[in-house]
């Protein structure tokens, strides 16, 4: 088992507790140093202090397991997904519906690996995008299988 599924068991019943969402775990490796990030959410967004507790619960958590599921020595992030929060699950991608989002393609999808717009229409296979090509607004619509990464973006 890896350590984001190891983390993900871990966390999901400290969660469910406090009525959280489990945004997203990953486990990286930043220079010389380890980062296990989890990243949690709820209506009206989290704080600090509900970061802090989370911190807190899967810290004692990921000591009391025998053995260690992280032998290396690592740095525990707890925190909100932020404004640019990914978008992997099928709620996620339905909450983000009409909203102004960044997609990156696997392969170029009428000359482009990467489109910022807004999302007008979802299916299960598809998602169509309004974005803007210079001055001309256009729309694209890309299989969901061809997505490498989605997040919400900030429009400047």
């Amino acid at each position: 088992m890896s350590v984001v599924e190891t983390v993900t068991d871990l966390v999901t019943p400290i969660l469910e507790e406090h009525h959280f969402e489990l945004v997203d775990v990953e486990f990286v490796k930043e220079g010389k140093s380890w980062y296990l990030r989890v990243f949690i959410d709820k209506d009206g967004g989290i704080n600090i202090e509900e970061c802090a507790l989370v911190s807190d619960q899967l810290s004692e958590k990921l000591d009391s397991c025998d053995p260690d599921p992280i032998p290396q020595a690592y740095y525990l992030e707890v925190s909100s997904p932020g404004a640019e929060r990914p978008l992997k699950k099928e709620k996620d991608f339905k909450r983000a519906l009409n909203s102004y989002i960044h997609v990156s393609l696997y392969q170029p999808l009428e000359g482009k690996k990467i489109y910022e717009g807004n999302m007008t229409a979802l299916s299960k296979d598809e998602l169509t995008l309004e974005y803007m090509d210079k001055t001309r607004k256009k729309t694209v619509t890309i299989p969901r299988k061809q997505i490498a990464k989605a997040r919400l973006a900030i429009k400047f």
